[in-house]
């Protein structure tokens, strides 16, 4: 997974989609006003802890975590 941000401008997308493909689908998610979200420290390491799993490319593809699913 790539994450990446952009911004609104004249009503278009402004991204950096330089290390995409092309034909990429992406999902924008916006937050809606001046949401927050607060963590106390333990999901605050966690969290920074798994920012940098991914900056270092650590990641489990889409497929993998399907399989990993349990079956109903």
């Amino acid at each position: 997974m790539i994450v990446t941000s952009g911004k609104v401008r004249g009503g278009n997308l402004d991204v950096d989609v330089s290390g995409l493909p092309e034909g990429t689908t992406v999902v924008v998610l916006a937050p809606e006003g001046d949401e927050t979200f607060d963590l106390d420290p333990d999901q605050e390491a966690k969290l920074l802890a798994a920012i940098g799993e991914a900056d270092r490319g650590e990641l489990v593809g889409a497929a993998e975590v399907i399989k990993r699913l349990p079956r109903r």
